[in-house]
């Protein structure tokens, strides 16, 4: 697996989960609109963990600077 993502792109990733996760914690969102962001969320923070984004492998995209 070849990462495909950069550093710009993980970060917006991580601070989308985080906004995510402070709306559901302080009970701005909730019910099947929470879950479904939260799921969401957990697919932002496995990706941006990995740097490896399947979608972006799908349609050829590569946000990266240094390609191996």
């Amino acid at each position: 697996m070849k990462a495909n993502m950069g550093i710009i792109d993980r970060g917006i990733r991580i601070f989308c989960t985080m906004l995510i996760v402070g709306a559901y914690y302080n009970k701005e969102i909730s019910g099947i609109t929470a879950i479904v962001l939260l799921v969401i969320s957990a697919i932002f923070f496995i990706t941006s963990y990995i740097s490896y984004c399947p979608f972006y492998r799908i349609f050829g995209i590569s946000t990266r600077k240094n390609e191996d």
